[in-house]
């Protein structure tokens, strides 16, 4: 059986939500960011990332990871996109494969850290400088975001008549950016998207047993 490492309030939330519309079995371990202990918190008998029992399946001391027999996987949309195959979310064809290998570079590479950094900087509560940072971050944001909007104007999904898991991928990247105020209300029809994806039952779900860990 596939063994998923990691805690929802992490890069594993897309692994585990993917698992879910792929409708894969799978074992779920939860291992806790070791920074996160660090900071004070309590691990409630949770393994962390720098356990050695974790160091051993993945050195990096970094979650998502997965195993699969004798595949063992630490990168979340790597993961995402093996979980996908067969399924009603994976590709029909090698067209469709690579397009969501596409997707999937375009969002980690042009969305995700700069999202991650407004999520994180909104954290501070939003005073002056707070709102500077953030503003600059969704300018760098706007070319990406824009190619999207053109995109997903006329189309349900980002391969246009089904849910995949590129919809997955791209979403997880792209919710950190509901830490800014306005920026999303900018692409409608990206934003509609999104609530799309995040109203699915999966989603939810998985959404659920996010809020249910310690923060």
């Amino acid at each position: 059986m596939i063994t998923i490492y990691g805690v929802y309030r992490s890069r594993t939330a897309r692994v585990l939500w993917c698992a879910r519309e792929a409708g894969v079995a799978y074992a779920h371990v939860p291992v806790v960011q070791a920074y996160r202990v660090a900071k004070g918190l309590d691990p409630a008998g949770m393994m962390a990332t720098d356990d050695p029992a974790f160091l051993a399946v993945n050195p990096q001391g970094q979650v998502p990871a997965m195993v699969d027999g004798d595949l063992v996987l630490t990168e979340s949309m790597a993961i995402t996109l093996y979980l996908a195959e067969g399924s009603a979310i994976g590709p029909r064809d090698a067209a469709e494969r690579a397009l969501m290998v596409m997707w999937a570079l375009q969002a980690a590479t042009a969305i995700e850290a700069d999202g991650v950094a407004m999520f994180q900087t909104a954290m501070a509560g939003m005073t002056e400088a707070v709102a500077a940072r953030l503003d600059v971050l969704a300018a760098g944001l706007r070319r990406p975001l824009a190619r999207l909007e053109g995109h997903l104007a006329g189309r349900d999904w980002m391969l246009g008549d089904r849910f995949t898991v590129a919809d997955i991928n791209t979403a997880e990247c792209l919710r950190y950016l509901r830490a800014h105020p306005t920026l999303l209300a900018e692409f409608p029809a990206l934003s509609a998207w999104l609530d799309r994806c995040q109203a699915r039952p999966a989603f939810r779900e998985m959404w659920a047993a996010r809020e249910a860990e310690p923060a």
